[in-house]
């Protein structure tokens, strides 16, 4: 897989200047000089099936974007959510309701059983073939979600990394097993660092997949992950030498640079992260966290965390385990069970609280994750939604070759003004259904109700 990023329309260069704001003069000429090398040959390149790709932080609204978007564009969805493509976790990772999915066809959602683990790698030929698909029927690919490695690999490509053979993948499951069924998660990691992979020691505690195929490709290949070519990494390294060697300032956008690289990738990406203020950002994530707990029975996280515990899977077992709300819903759950059923209303705001603090620490590790991602116009999420959508509308139909997103609609990247991180340092959660001991009663006579039944199927 050839690395680039963005997309060419024409062979003009694709620029994020503003109409009103000139180029920096001293470096213009020798910015201009060495586009025309850099960029010679892209009138010849062939033109590429456009795939539009719209991320943002957990809670932005890019799901009911990429709905409206495909409504108009004729398009199919394919979600790039880690917990998505899970059966039966539908609460905790705002999956499309079953109308949306028939209103619009949706791909990569509802494909595994919760026990099953699924990989960036399998994620890229899954969506790579989807899109395929979608192009081959005459519509539009959207592809949305907030997996930043996910759309890093299918924008970019996968790392040439060997796939292990079954003896090889039996082997490796042999030595890892009892390690794993003790929990003995420091005794396997130096098994791998022994193995041939010093990096092991940073993975993220008790991820038994990465480490087994760790140990998989060092059994393959007699050489650590680490040393084979990520496409991405491959792109950063050329675009850099190249910025440097054209002398940009400091205030010059890499972002139409990047994009004008799209002849050394599949497709011509359009891709928009949609966010919001971060203060209204984490307002609205912890109302959204209230919301998933706020209906019991069977639509609600703790109703799906039970299940999770009740088909036998335990908190930060395996990826579905692993994610952020089921995690916290499943060990909270399993306190419970331990007295019987019974909870105070503490405990439960509690756990509430890390359920809100974890979900917005990822939000701020997505929004430092695209940061970086210079193929993606940033949007304001606040701003008037059919403005919004007419805007990318015109964006894939656009052939200028110049995408520029105007001001009345754009992101910034950064938090520069001092009263604003000052409010961020500051904020506290107020939560808005779960005021008094009253208003989680319900929830607490259903844990009651439900856990002995729990603990029942467990203990089996």
């Amino acid at each position: 897989m050839i690395s680039g990023v963005g997309g060419i329309r024409t062979c003009c260069l694709r620029l994020s200047y503003s109409t009103t704001r000139p180029l920096p003069g001293p470096s213009s000429a020798s910015f201009r000089c060495c586009c025309r090398r850099l960029f010679a040959t892209t009138c010849s390149a062939k033109k590429k099936e456009k795939v539009i790709v719209i991320s943002g932080p957990t809670g932005a609204g890019k799901s009911r974007l990429a709905l409206e978007l495909a409504k108009r564009l004729n398009g199919e969805i394919i979600s790039a959510d880690s917990v998505q493509v899970y059966r039966g976790l539908d609460v905790g990772s705002a999956k499309p309701s079953l109308s949306e999915r028939k209103e619009v066809p949706h791909h990569l959602v509802d494909i595994l059983h919760p026990s099953e683990e699924y990989s960036v790698g399998q994620f890229f030929e899954d969506a790579r073939q989807a899109t395929r698909d979608i192009l081959n029927n005459g519509r539009v690919p959207i592809v949305t979600g907030g997996t930043g490695l996910y759309l890093r690999w299918y924008i970019y490509g996968k790392p040439d990394v060997p796939k292990a053979s079954p003896e090889i993948a039996s082997e490796v499951s042999s030595e890892l097993v009892d390690l794993e069924r003790i929990g003995d998660w420091d005794a396997a990691v130096q098994l791998v660092v022994k193995a041939g992979d010093p990096k092991a020691e940073t993975l993220a505690a008790n991820d038994w997949y990465r480490l087994r195929r760790s140990l998989e490709i060092v059994k393959s290949s007699g050489s650590p992950p680490s040393s084979f070519r990520v496409p991405y990494n491959s792109f950063r390294e050329h675009l850099d030498s190249s910025a440097a060697y054209c002398s940009l300032d400091n205030n010059s956008s890499g972002d139409g640079l990047e994009e004008s690289r799209s002849m050394n990738l599949d497709y011509e990406f359009i891709c928009f992260f949609l966010s919001s203020q971060r203060l209204d950002l984490y307002r609205l994530i912890d109302s959204r966290c209230e919301e998933m707990l706020s209906v019991i029975e069977s639509d609600s996280l703790l109703s799906e965390a039970r299940w999770l515990l009740d088909i036998g899977l335990l908190p930060n077992l395996n990826s579905a385990t692993r994610a952020i709300g089921y995690r916290q819903a499943m060990e909270y759950l399993l306190k419970c069970r331990e007295r019987e059923g019974w909870s105070s209303s503490r405990e439960f705001y509690a756990f509430l609280s890390e359920f809100q603090k974890a979900s917005r620490n990822f939000a701020k590790r997505q929004l430092t994750w695209f940061r970086n991602e210079h193929i993606y116009h940033w949007i304001d999420a606040s701003k008037p939604f059919e403005k919004v959508l007419n805007f990318i509308c015109d964006s894939y139909y656009d052939q200028t070759g110049s995408l520029t997103v105007p001001e009345s609609l754009g992101m910034k990247k950064d938090v520069s003004d001092r009263r604003q991180i000052l409010e961020l340092k500051g904020y506290r959660t107020k939560n808005r259904r779960f005021m008094s001991r009253d208003d989680c009663s319900g929830i607490l006579d259903w844990v009651k109700k439900t856990q002995s039944q729990t603990a029942e199927l467990i203990c089996q």
